[in-house]
């Protein structure tokens, strides 16, 4: 009845099996797992304001959650470098460091993981952080607000970062993740962010659907 299905889910088994069945593309929208739709859209605002994504160093400060593991399964293959701060107890499924580790290696850049959020900032371009509480995470909001303490992203962060970094939350924001000063600053790029997800979105099904061939000259990442 559908030409193609875009699934937000709670298990990434879920979308497994849906592809596994289905005759039509399936999309996955979001999943415990992986979020790569968000990604797209996040490496379309950096290619826009940069200008390439090669050479750039990712800083990525919280949770090790699904849009952690879906930068780490793609910055490297762009020619990005990624450094993770998560807190213990927190950080990314072994899995996915383990196939990250991997394309760091082939791509020939630089992956690294620590507790120290102010390590991973440094020198870094971009500063991403997203919420320290996912669907389904509800009953762990005390334990992960505490345990999350210090993971704030501010100007102090933003001074051991590179003078042109900028910084990227896909929504919705809360102040314990991010303060004003750097969400609300021009080196914030929330909000063209947010815009971007349609315009990959719209280039997903494209190019799914279609026979589609870019008219414009591929950028070069």
């Amino acid at each position: 009845m559908t030409d193609a299905v875009l699934a937000r889910v709670y298990k990434q088994s879920d979308l497994d099996i849906l592809a596994k069945e289905a005759s039509i593309p399936i999309v996955n929208g979001l999943s415990d797992l992986y979020h790569p739709i968000q990604i797209l859209a996040d490496y379309l605002t950096l290619q826009e304001h940069y200008g390439s994504l090669k050479g750039l160093t990712l800083s990525w400060i919280g949770d090790g959650n699904n849009i952690l593991h879906s930068i780490m399964m793609s910055a490297a293959k762009f020619g990005m470098h990624l450094q993770v701060a998560t807190p213990k107890g927190y950080e990314p499924d072994p899995r996915i460091t383990k196939l990250a580790e991997q394309y760091a290696k082939e791509n020939d850049t630089k992956l690294s993981l620590t507790n120290d959020p102010l390590e991973a900032a440094r020198g870094g371009n971009v500063l991403i952080t997203d919420t320290w509480i996912s669907m389904g995470q509800e009953e762990e909001k005390k334990r992960r607000l505490q345990a999350f303490q210090g993971y704030q992203v501010t100007m102090k962060t933003a001074k051991v970062a590179a003078s042109d970094w900028t910084f990227l939350h896909c929504l919705p924001r809360k102040p314990e993740e991010v303060d004003d000063e750097v969400f609300y600053s021009p080196r914030s790029l929330v909000f063209p962010e947010a815009e971007n997800r349609k315009w990959t979105i719209m280039a997903v099904m494209v190019s799914l659907l279609t026979d589609y061939s870019p008219q414009l000259q591929k950028p070069k990442f």
